[in-house]
């Protein structure tokens, strides 16, 4: 485990010294541990060598891990996945944040079943920013229409976007992500937050505005299969 405390440490210098090329302030980006399917030991491990947030991709297993570390302080929990409707109810008591939201339906159940005590549920909107059949996320053009739904419901917020661009369609998909999220923030001034950047191409996203970049193989190491991440 004392690699994973090595991995995040190098990952945080690496974002540092991108920053300081861009002329931006490394503390304007939130690094994202993707810990899908990994055990809890290599999220303590994170969480000792100062890593405060997570991302899970499962309803249940992000509901086990909470539940089993929810004696840490300052622990953040990210919903990166798709979300089915009869799985939100996890998300809406366990996560602070969700990145994938691309129906209003799921936002409606995510903000009917925030419980009262918690502050409200930080969304953010899926992009399908390169077209893909195989992959969640609205059009761009749909992007209107949502985000004013959204953000007249109760016990939830509009934060930003997501985007999970193809591999081959990076520069260009961040460019475009870029302009959107400029867009959004003229109707909604506190969705500033743009998550984009994965293990392989993040320092390119923050060349274009990424302000929460999702790192998981650079961290915890390859898995058997990678999405979201």
């Amino acid at each position: 485990m004392n690699n994973i405390a090595e991995q995040l440490n190098g990952a945080y210098h690496n974002i540092a010294e991108n920053c300081q090329k861009l002329g931006r302030n490394p503390a304007t980006v939130c690094l994202l541990a993707v810990s899908k399917t990994k055990p809890v030991a290599a999220l303590l491990a994170a969480y000792q060598a100062g890593q405060r947030q997570f991302g899970e991709n499962y309803p249940q297993e992000l509901q086990a891990k909470a539940t089993e570390l929810a004696a840490l302080a300052e622990l953040e929990w990210h919903f990166i996945g798709p979300l089915q409707s009869n799985k939100t109810r996890l998300v809406a008591e366990y996560a602070s944040w969700v990145h994938s939201i691309d129906r209003l339906k799921i936002a409606e159940r995510l903000s009917a079943q925030r419980p009262s005590a918690l502050p409200p549920l930080q969304l953010l909107l899926q992009i399908n920013i390169s077209n893909e059949q195989s992959k969640a996320g609205i059009h761009p053009d749909e992007l209107p229409a949502l985000a004013a739904a959204i953000a007249k419901l109760p016990h939830v917020q509009l934060r930003g976007l997501m985007a999970i661009p193809a591999p081959d369609d990076s520069e260009r998909a961040f460019a475009l992500m870029a302009q959107l999220s400029k867009s959004l923030q003229q109707q909604h001034p506190g969705a500033t937050e743009l998550s984009m950047g994965m293990s392989d191409d993040w320092p390119l996203a923050l060349q274009y505005g990424a302000t929460m970049i999702r790192l998981g193989t650079a961290i915890f190491g390859a898995r058997t299969y990678e999405r979201n991440e």
